[in-house]
């Protein structure tokens, strides 16, 4: 039978996520340390541990078949694959960042400058969007130290915290791309493999669906069941039970992870008492 093989960043921000979304996907997977390559027992699946700016190349060579990586990624190597799903995790921007001391005056502030990167691609083409004329200093690594050394008169860099720039005398001042994980895979897959694959993506799709949802029981009086309808429409409509005391129901629903709170508040006001709100393992819409 065949197997799909997966890709995934064999160290750094997004390689234990990635694992673990895989463990949550119910697809065990035996890796010991520094293994580069393992096997799926329960699932038609094979694991490789790759650098993250190699994974858009393996997979438009078809190498591997899907990988997991930063849309940054995708974006500054530019290799022919497709993006299946994206996954909500690894979140992060991709911002240029300028000494703290300096006043930033907008994208005319880069004129004439040279700007160091690991991402030249994505840097040259929003030079070339605003009509800046800057140098790019390409650098693998380390990229906050630059104007502190000389090397360049600011920086364009992952940024997640802003720390890092803080600590080396940077001020972030413009964000380029907003990147988080993606799936993405090679256009040749035989129609086997293309079964597994979205095998995958069902189980993918439910655990994030999960993630992004709260389960909610609380009770309410008769009265106002119309009114907490309309706060909790839930998948299709919530499900409501009359309880022992008369004149008072159970509801059940889902409320989405980022409308909580505002829709708990409002749920309050309208007479809903007693709610419990429930994580989800796994949402199968």
């Amino acid at each position: 039978m065949s197997k799909l093989k997966i890709a995934i960043q064999k160290s750094g921000r997004l390689s234990e996520k990635s694992l673990k979304l895989l463990s949550e996907c119910g697809i065990n997977i035996s890796n010991g340390t520094g293994v580069l390559k393992a096997t799926a027992t329960n699932f038609p699946l094979e694991v490789l541990f790759l650098r993250d700016d190699d994974i858009p190349q393996y997979i438009e060579q078809q190498v591997v078949d899907i990988g997991i990586v930063g849309e940054n990624m995708v974006l500054e190597k530019g290799k022919d694959v497709e993006t299946y799903e994206q996954l909500g995790f690894g979140g992060c921007r991709l911002s240029l960042a300028i000494p703290k001391e300096d006043k930033f005056t907008g994208p005319d502030y880069f004129e004439n400058k040279k700007i160091a990167t690991s991402y030249p691609n994505i840097l040259r083409g929003y030079f070339a969007s605003n009509k800046i004329n800057a140098e790019i200093e390409e650098i693998s690594g380390s990229v906050e130290i630059a104007p502190g050394i000389g090397l360049a008169d600011a920086v364009c860099d992952i940024v997640s915290s802003g720390s890092t720039l803080l600590t080396n005398g940077l001020k972030e001042v413009e964000t380029i791309l907003k990147s988080q994980a993606v799936l993405i895979g090679n256009k040749g897959l035989n129609s086997e493999k293309k079964k597994i694959l979205e095998k995958l993506l069902f189980r993918i799709k439910a655990v994030r669906n999960a993630a992004e949802n709260k389960y909610i029981l609380l009770n309410t009086p008769d009265s106002s069941i119309k009114k907490i309808c309309e706060i909790l429409p839930g998948m299709k409509s919530p499900t409501i039970l009359p309880l022992a005391v008369k004149g008072w129901s159970s509801l059940h629903s889902v409320v989405k992870e980022d409308e909580f709170w505002e829709r708990i508040e409002l749920l309050k006001e309208a007479g809903a008492e007693g709610i419990l709100v429930i994580p989800i393992e796994k949402m199968i819409i």
